[in-house]
């Protein structure tokens, strides 16, 4: 689960042909991090927050959970402005893993650049 394929940003997380071809080249378990992760930056930054993201770490504070069709990623962190910050979030998808059929999340604190490191948080 350390691949960062999808986990940056662009200007709408629709599964536009290029993003759809890269998921569909990852296996079951991957793609579905991925697509959560994607569907984590698009909820985001459209909820009517502050936070404008760009990256989605979904295992920096503990290894998700996966189930069948369900993610759960309750130590995951997300960057946005150059700040990391927590996040959990539970995400179903259908049986392929490129739609998202349901989909919670909460943000928390923001973390500390000292820990950045321990986390392998980057710049």
């Amino acid at each position: 689960m350390t691949s960062a394929l999808l986990v940056a940003a662009t200007p709408a997380w629709a599964l536009d042909a290029r993003l759809k071809a890269g998921l569909l080249k990852l296996d079951p378990d991957t793609r579905l991090e991925q697509r959560c992760d994607a569907e984590a930056l698009d909820r985001i930054a459209r909820d009517g927050n502050p936070y404008r993201p760009d990256r989605v770490v979904a295992y920096a504070f503990k290894t998700p959970k996966m189930k069948g069709n369900t993610i759960d990623s309750p130590g995951a962190a997300f960057r946005a402005k150059g700040q990391w910050y927590h996040l959990s979030y539970s995400c179903s998808t259908a049986d392929d893993h490129m739609k998202v059929l349901s989909f919670r999340y909460r943000i928390g604190d923001q973390i500390a650049k000292a820990d950045w490191s321990k986390y392998n948080l980057w710049q």
